[in-house]
């Protein structure tokens, strides 16, 4: 249902071909593919019905209900007539300058993404990323949905501080203003101090501000953590001139 009525339109497999595999998650396969033999595009291909992190049609409809964002992939359009029935979702192709901001959890780290040895932000870099992702989040909760899975292995970035997130396998939808969707908003805020953790210690210089915030994103109270609004305006605010 949260498909019907948008304004994203089908893309028949019959318009593409696929060249190499670019990538594969726990939801689908991301395929490099050629539309209307003209425009390099991506195509992502849901493996089935159900995956480990839910339905494919619940991260279509995050998907294409989240809308244009400077920090969020972009939808062409959903995939129609597969020759096995297979959902899928047409996307461009990210600039290879953009890589991802950090690996999964290891054994090691158990519940903490992995980043590259010497990994090191600039502050600037550091606040910029922080910044994007805060306002993307904050356009996803405006238009009911939660994220769901917001780490930074599910983040590129590229060295001037441009980010963009994705994998929305794990998003859900909620109705603003209801309690259900106020705790979802907290948990998604306690992921974000934890994100800010991560960007604070691998960076070159302390930023107290970013400190004071992942403090109230990671408070015990959940309903007492910061709404997206109020997160992305104070990041706003600590960005160089």
């Amino acid at each position: 249902a949260a498909l019907a009525g948008t304004a994203v339109a089908g893309v028949a497999w019959q318009r593409l071909e696929l060249a190499q595999q670019l990538g594969e998650g726990a939801s689908g396969v991301i395929y490099r593919a050629r539309l209307d033999g003209v425009d390099d595009v991506a195509v992502k291909v849901f493996k089935g019905a159900m995956t480990s992190d839910g339905l494919p049609r619940s991260e279509m409809a995050a998907c294409v209900g989240a809308g244009a964002h400077v920090s969020l992939i972009p939808i062409l359009g959903t995939l129609d007539a597969h020759p096995q029935g297979a959902l899928g979702l047409v996307m461009p192709l990210i600039d290879a300058a953009f890589r991802n901001l950090a690996g999964p959890p290891s054994l090691a780290s158990c519940t903490r993404d992995v980043y590259a040895d010497g990994e090191c932000f600039e502050a600037p870099q550091a606040l910029a990323i922080a910044h994007g992702i805060a306002s993307a989040v904050w356009q996803l909760h405006a238009h009911g949905i939660v994220h769901g899975d917001l780490y930074a292995h599910n983040i590129l970035h590229a060295d001037a501080g441009a980010c963009l997130l994705g994998d929305f396998g794990a998003a859900s939808m909620f109705a603003p203003g209801s309690p259900q969707g106020d705790l979802l908003q907290g948990i998604e805020a306690r992921a974000f101090g934890v994100l800010l953790g991560e960007l604070i210690a691998h960076c070159a210089t302390s930023l107290p501000a970013l400190e004071a915030m992942m403090d109230a994103c990671l408070q015990e109270e959940i309903l007492r953590r910061p709404k997206f609004d109020a997160i992305e305006r104070a990041l706003r605010d600590m960005l160089p001139v």
